[in-house]
């Protein structure tokens, strides 16, 4: 994993299950309700799965959200993203971003290398 971020994949994977455990089981309708419906919309419908998910990465490294970026790196190599697509989703990010996507283009190419190895 790359020097600029340690975590592992293992370990964001299981600090994000045991963290939305405690949060959706503390019972609070209104972010109980966003958690659904964030949910809900990476659900096939007039667009397919990959291709929000797809719109999510893309989203995700423009608002360079790391956490969000791995767990659409992930999402997307489930789907079937190939590794042609994700650089092509990468340069979009870059188009609409602009420079600052750099870093987080790094660790999401980190991230997908990781992804490989473990593969």
């Amino acid at each position: 994993m790359a020097a600029t971020d340690p975590t592992s994949l293992a370990e964001f994977r299981a600090f994000r299950e045991e963290m939305n455990a405690k949060i959706l089981g503390a019972g609070n309708l209104t972010i109980n309700r966003f958690f659904a419906l964030d949910g809900r919309a990476y659900e096939a419908g007039a667009l397919g799965v990959k291709t929000k998910e797809m719109l999510g990465l893309v989203s995700s490294m423009v608002l360079r959200c790391d956490d969000c970026i791995t767990y659409h790196v992930v999402r997307c190599r489930e789907e079937g993203v190939t590794h042609e697509e994700f650089l092509e989703l990468f340069s979009v990010a870059l188009i609409v971003g602009g420079s600052i996507v750099i870093p987080h283009l790094r660790r999401a190419l980190a991230r997908l290398e990781e992804l490989a190895d473990s593969a």
